[in-house]
C-alpha cells in the first residue's frame, strides 16, 4: 500500500513538473488584463484536488470498506481487540452489538463497530 502510495505521488509531482516546465518554455499571448491564462490555475487546481484524492480521500476509503467486512464478518468464539484496547473473546452477537468476555469473566455488551481487529489477523 505505501508502495502504491508513493507512486501516485511521483506521478502527480512528475505531471505538475512537467506542465511548469511546459507552461515556461512555451511563448504565451498576455491576455487582456495583463495577468497569467486562466487555464493554468484550472489545471492547477485539478492536480490539487488529485493529489488530495490519491494521498488523502481514497485510502481512507479503503480502511473503511476493510472495517466494515471485518465487523460484518465477525463469528461467535473469536478473539478480538476493541477500539479501547480490550481484549476478549466474542459470546453472541447481535445486529448492532457484540457481548465479548473479557479475561476476568466479566461479558460486555459494545457496538458491533467498536471491535477494531480480530486477533491473530
Amino acid at each position: 500500500m505505501e508502495k502504491n502510495k508513493l507512486l501516485s505521488l511521483g506521478l502527480i509531482v512528475g505531471l505538475v513538473v512537467t506542465l511548469v516546465f511546459i507552461g515556461g518554455c512555451v511563448p504565451q499571448a498576455e491576455p487582456e488584463g495583463g495577468g497569467t491564462s486562466p487555464i493554468y490555475m484550472i489545471i492547477f487546481l485539478v492536480l490539487i484536488f488529485a493529489l488530495f484524492y490519491f494521498i488523502l480521500i481514497r485510502p481512507q476509503r479503503k480502511k473503511q470498506k476493510e472495517q466494515q467486512k471485518l465487523t460484518q464478518e465477525l463469528k461467535r468464539g473469536e478473539k478480538v481487540i476493541t477500539i479501547g484496547g480490550m481484549y476478549g473473546q466474542i459470546e453472541s452477537i447481535s445486529e448492532d452489538s457484540v457481548v465479548i468476555k473479557v479475561e476476568s469473566g466479566a461479558l460486555i455488551r459494545m457496538a458491533r463497530n467498536a471491535i477494531a481487529g480480530v486477533k491473530g489477523k
